[in-house]
């Protein structure tokens, strides 16, 4: 059967995914195909607001920053209230903290005594900490303990102090989503969207304001992705440049040119290797993303040369695309990983620095001191993959999209009378990295969406987002004898938002649509979007560790194993 009738209307199948969800308009520029262009500011929204057309035009510029700024305030505002409290530390904080207050003493992870793992009192006078200058063996590289030794440098070694950088870092990462999804989806507010979603996730909410690494992780990899989305659109605007011209101004595809143009130096490309080399070098789940995302930017060069022209692209892309995609992600996320590494270089009493000195071998021809971090890098890898010790909250990677274990962070009883407890029996605070319920699981919904999206409709977009996401999830699932928590899913997070935001944009319909139908599109997105608001701040009081009643905190258990 014919896709379109003889009239030129699409054949019914495809009206019907017309109204299903959002399908573009055919391009039949090839420069348009190659570089999407941002829409002009004349959308309905801003002629419903009524403003002069000059106005409007202003108003829309000025939303493409003022848009994810104001979001991005709004997030950081409840993330940095009370940001010292609880004071004492919470969950591996009793980690990372003190292994960042050593790096910035030492340049390497000194010794704590076992006897003072956890004392707050021994922490609040730096004068009597009894930080011991031998090196300490550590799981995790340094890079995430240093950025959280920047909040210690500032603030001393508080509370505030080890939580402020990852307050930071979770603020500007839904800045950078909002920009991110607007670059992605072409649509201001879908990419406010997407970053107000992430605002009010639970998860994300909790790891902002505990000096954990996850965060931190998503916030290296979430700036690549973005730096590879910027790459992306400049490398194809250079092919796009170089294809002919024909006489009525439209730029035609051609074989040769687009089989043989290079793109130019890609700094974009250059930063997302140094920003996925600082991820990788805070926790090692970095380098999946590392490898998945190496993959998807050359597929997109494959794409990139089919539009142009390219009877054979892959050809084209082994060519001329290859070997620079690889050096400026692989070698430079190496070089990246290395330069983190410079105070245990620097010193004498880091953990096995001095392992390889005097001995001989096969490798002696390398360095002695890569030898000594090569051995100890693989002790760790044994002890990370080793690691079975039984956790009352660890959970299986298969459960984590549905909330099935969540983490708890800090749980304290209160007596009535004491700390704000009014209540007649004792009350409770507690800190559960909990995503919002309601966003959770509409995210799954939106993962089938946008799977359907690239598996049918094979759109870029929802490939990016299920790369994203399968670099962050799947490779847990090589791991499930080891004792792994559900705040994982933090990292790939951003791109859950990304999927739902691109589910309801598909509710609210194009653009074109008749105007009863963009009306209940519009009052089904809102709605939701609402309850997954309403959601967060129904849990909000175990996320910040308030003071409320037992009971109270009871009935936000929703699953027994919640609790």
């Amino acid at each position: 059967m014919s896709r379109k009738a003889a009239h030129g209307r699409p054949a019914s199948w495809e009206r019907w995914l017309h109204r299903f969800g959002y399908v573009a308009s055919p391009r039949t520029s090839v420069r348009d195909r190659l570089v999407v262009p941002f829409p002009e500011p004349r959308s309905q929204l801003w002629r419903t607001l009524g403003p002069s057309p000059a106005a409007a035009g202003r108003l829309a510029r000025w939303s493409g920053w003022g848009g994810p700024l104001l979001v991005a305030l709004l997030a950081g505002l409840p993330r940095f209230w009370r940001l010292g409290s609880p004071r004492n530390l919470v969950f591996d904080e009793t980690y990372y903290a003190k292994d960042a207050w050593s790096l910035r003493r030492l340049g390497y992870e000194g010794t704590w005594p076992d006897s003072k793992t956890a004392d707050p009192q021994v922490l609040a006078d730096p004068q009597v900490i009894p930080l011991s200058d031998t090196g300490s063996f550590v799981a995790h590289p340094p890079t995430g303990k240093w950025v959280i030794a920047l909040g210690e440098w500032m603030f001393g070694l508080s509370p505030f102090g080890w939580r402020f950088m990852t307050a930071v870092m979770g603020t500007l990462s839904v800045l950078m989503l909002c920009r991110i999804g607007r670059r992605l989806f072409r649509s201001t507010a879908l990419g406010c969207l997407a970053g107000a979603l992430m605002a009010v996730d639970g998860s994300h909410f909790v790891m902002s304001r505990t000096a954990l690494l996850d965060l931190i992780v998503m916030f290296f990899v979430l700036a690549a992705f973005g730096c590879l989305l910027i790459d992306r659109d400049r490398a194809r605007a250079r092919l796009a440049a170089a294809l002919p011209v024909d006489d009525d101004g439209h730029v035609r595809p051609d074989d040769d040119i687009a089989g043989r143009a290079g793109t130019g130096v890609r700094p974009w490309r250059l930063a997302a290797g140094v920003f996925l080399g600082l991820a990788a070098s805070t926790k090692w789940n970095g380098l999946y993303f590392l490898a998945f995302l190496t993959i998807l930017t050359l597929l997109w060069d494959v794409g990139a040369r089919r539009v142009a022209g390219a009877r054979h692209p892959y050809r084209a892309v082994l060519r001329r695309d290859l070997g620079r995609s690889v050096l400026s992600l692989v070698p430079v996320a190496a070089a990246t990983y290395l330069a983190t590494w410079t105070g245990w270089f620097l010193s004498d009493d880091g953990y096995g620095r001095h392992w390889a000195d005097g001995r001989g071998g096969t490798w002696s021809w390398i360095p002695a001191p890569l030898r000594s971090l090569w051995h100890y890098e693989h002790g760790v890898y044994q002890f990370n993959v080793g690691l079975h010790t039984p956790h009352s909250y660890q959970s299986d990677p298969w459960s984590w999209l549905v909330l099935g274990r969540p983490v708890l962070f800090h749980y304290q009883s209160v007596k009535p009378g004491e700390d704000g407890c009014h209540a007649a029996s004792d009350c409770s605070q507690a800190i559960l990295a909990l995503g919002t319920p309601l966003l959770w699981w509409s995210a799954c919904c939106a993962l089938v969406y946008v799977l359907y999206r690239w598996a049918l409709r094979r759109d870029w977009r929802a490939g990016a987002v299920l790369c994203a996401v399968g670099a962050g999830y799947l490779p847990w699932f090589l791991y499930q004898e080891r004792t792994v928590f559900s705040f994982y899913t933090v990292v790939f997070l951003p791109y859950l938002c990304l999927a739902l935001a691109m589910m309801l944009g598909a509710l609210l319909g194009p653009p074109g649509r008749k105007a009863e139908r963009r009306r209940r599109g519009v009052v089904a997105a809102g709605a939701l979007v609402l309850l997954i608001a309403w959601n967060f701040i129904y849990f909000f009081p175990v996320y910040t560790g308030l003071t409320i009643p037992y009971s109270s905190w009871h009935t936000r258990m929703w699953l027994d194993t919640w609790v």
